[in-house]
């Protein structure tokens, strides 16, 4: 068993690393030793404003002092470096979606238990004060029995800000691949398993055009459907209605509504770490407000909650197995859009129970 901190590895210098890196270079748990890309070039500008190494990615997964690796590649590469990874004796923390397709990310997670590793995976933000609290409102009670929930991501797209915006609309993107994790994890984390899905989508144009950077003008071609609506079903008759676009010119997004036999919640936006709760009961004409209350450091939280979990031999709450889950609950989205059938969701996952409040992910716990 290792001691001290945690050495951590980079692969991928795209816009997301730098939102870790902000987080775990002040999280004494962790220890950031290197990061790599594709573009070497790339590697080392992120490297050198951070003043960490920048490496190969070879060099990378051969360096005895790395233990998790984040693998913050594009969508469609995330099963394959993962297994690099993995292979390297090393565990990983990836971005979601996990991997693109069920057998890709299944083999993930059959090849993690292989070789006594552990495979984690974003959304980490539901990991934040926000969302932690509005689940401990629901754990204890605060709105009775849930039974129903609505979800809300609408969006022109983000090729008015994002300088290279053409990943989010291929294969493993979309609003559905791309935001539906946040909000399909916040789900199952109140409602449970989902067990079925019922769906309905939509394109409402074949190319968009890139609005800012230096590629700003240029057009590219949309591989996916820009708008789903989903009815899904979870395990004991729960439901909840959710939407996915990247066809709305009046943006609606991070809206999260969880309804129980006592009242309903409307919970912070689970693409972010604060926000405050609102509950609603029954007999009252305005709601309560209840504070977040706990961590909200931001993306790289889940990397650090991973190791001290691998430290103490406990599961992690951002887990594979809860990844895998929500992305066969997408994948069920997609395919009973295309179809009009209702489909299966081809998973469970047991769900872990929230953080304590106190829990800090920049404290010293690790020696």
């Amino acid at each position: 068993m290792n001691a001290g901190p945690a050495g951590v590895g980079v692969i991928g210098a795209g816009n997301i690393a730098t939102q870790y890196l902000t987080t775990l270079l002040g999280c004494p748990d962790v220890a950031v030793r290197g990061i790599a890309d594709a573009d070497p070039d790339r590697a080392r500008d992120l490297a050198g404003r951070h003043g960490i190494a920048a490496l190969g990615v070879d060099e990378l997964l051969a360096r005895d002092d790395i233990e998790v690796v984040l693998n913050l590649t594009h969508p469609a590469a995330h099963a394959e470096v993962g297994h690099r990874i993995l292979a390297a004796g090393k565990h990983v923390w990836s971005e979601k979606p996990l991997a693109t397709d069920h057998d890709a990310a299944a083999g993930l997670l059959a090849a993690a238990e292989s070789a006594g590793l552990r495979v984690a995976c974003a959304p980490d933000t539901v990991l934040g004060a926000g969302i932690q609290t509005a689940l401990r409102a629901i754990a204890r009670g605060d709105i009775g029995e849930p039974l129903t929930a609505t979800t809300m991501v609408h969006l022109p797209g983000p090729e008015s800000w994002h300088p290279s915006p053409e990943f989010l609309y291929a294969p493993g993107a979309g609003p559905l691949f791309d935001l539906g994790p946040y909000d399909v994890t916040t789900l199952v984390l109140a409602l449970g398993p989902a067990t079925r899905v019922h769906a309905v989508s939509s394109t409402s144009r074949a190319t968009r055009t890139i609005g800012s950077g230096p590629r700003a003008g240029r057009t590219f071609p949309v591989q996916v459907p820009t708008h789903h609506a989903a009815l899904i079903e979870f395990a004991g008759g729960r439901s909840a209605q959710s939407t996915f676009s990247f066809q709305h010119a009046l943006p609606r997004s991070g809206f999260v509504e969880v309804n129980g036999t006592e009242g309903t919640i409307v919970l912070p936006d689970p693409n972010r770490f604060d926000g405050t709760s609102l509950l609603w009961r029954y007999g009252h004409d305005e709601p309560a407000p209840i504070p977040a209350a706990g961590s909200d450091h931001g993306r790289g939280t889940g990397v650090v909650e991973l190791v001290r979990a691998i430290r103490a031999g406990v599961p992690e709450r951002a887990s594979g197995a809860m990844a895998a889950h929500v992305l066969d609950i997408l994948l069920a989205v997609d395919r009973a859009a295309a179809s009009g059938a209702v489909v299966p969701v081809a998973s469970t996952v047991a769900v872990p129970q929230p953080l304590p409040e106190g829990w800090d992910p920049a404290e010293r716990t690790l020696g």
